[in-house]
């Protein structure tokens, strides 16, 4: 028990370690386009920080996890200092504390991982639709076109791209698309444009969705909106 403890004392220390001394030194280091140096700092310069966290670790449960006492002998006539004996035993507080820390820890990787694309399907790309009003034009530059797309509380990329529009008969049509690739109940698309207030859809898939057979029937958005731009959605599958 007092080696699990241990490692795991120095497996904690070694995270903690790890991410601070790379946090702190792409802070230092200031923004990164490219994310060059926050590549860097965690697995070229995180290491040393690991290492050296997992010796503070252990060096920790040694001296905190582990409580020395003094007992006598049953055979000792008068229980003097020499008399004694010492015995160790492990600290209940610094023992929880460790299982705590290391079971919350082993949790929430678990629960990003049952949330990860690789179990299922892959990563899925979500094609989007939005048909404008009737007679309402495009706008004239597509840096005017804001779409977001949020899984859970994680925006994604949404690309148009040279090719981001189309028509159905007299109404104009924004082409965009996205990769969908984590396991969530909530998935909200919204869009922005020149002289039309916000609008919000609600997707209705599952947390682990399938890929649909076709683009989905057009919809409006959610309550509360007097627009009548509408939306539709085609979702495939890596595999």
């Amino acid at each position: 028990m007092r080696f699990v403890l241990g490692f795991l004392s120095g497996l904690l220390g070694m995270l903690a370690g790890w991410f601070a001394l790379a946090i702190l030194v792409a802070s230092l280091a200031g923004p990164d386009r490219d994310g060059g140096i926050a590549m860097g700092a965690f697995f070229e310069i995180g290491p040393v920080g690991g290492v050296v966290g997992f010796v503070i670790g252990v060096w920790l449960f040694i001296k905190k996890g582990i409580v020395r006492e003094g007992v006598s002998p049953p055979d000792a006539a008068l229980p003097t200092a020499a008399a004694r004996l010492a015995r160790t035993r492990i600290s209940r507080p610094f023992a929880i504390a460790i299982l705590a820390l290391a079971g919350g820890l082993a949790w929430l990787g678990w629960y990003e991982l049952i949330r990860s694309p690789y179990l299922t399907h892959g990563f899925m790309t979500l094609n989007l639709q939005f048909k404008l009003p009737s007679g309402s034009p495009l706008p004239s530059d597509v840096k005017d076109v804001h779409i977001d797309v949020w899984e859970g509380d994680r925006q994604t990329d949404v690309m148009l791209g040279e090719l981001w529009h189309g028509h159905e008969g007299d109404r104009q049509v924004i082409l965009a698309s996205t990769t969908l690739s984590m396991k969530t109940s909530t998935r909200t698309v919204i869009l922005e444009l020149p002289g039309l207030a916000q609008q919000t859809w609600q997707l209705d898939l599952s947390s682990d969705p399938d890929p649909t057979a076709g683009y989905t029937r057009w919809r409006v958005p959610g309550s509360g909106s007097s627009a009548t731009v509408e939306m539709n959605f085609r979702l495939s599958a890596d595999r």
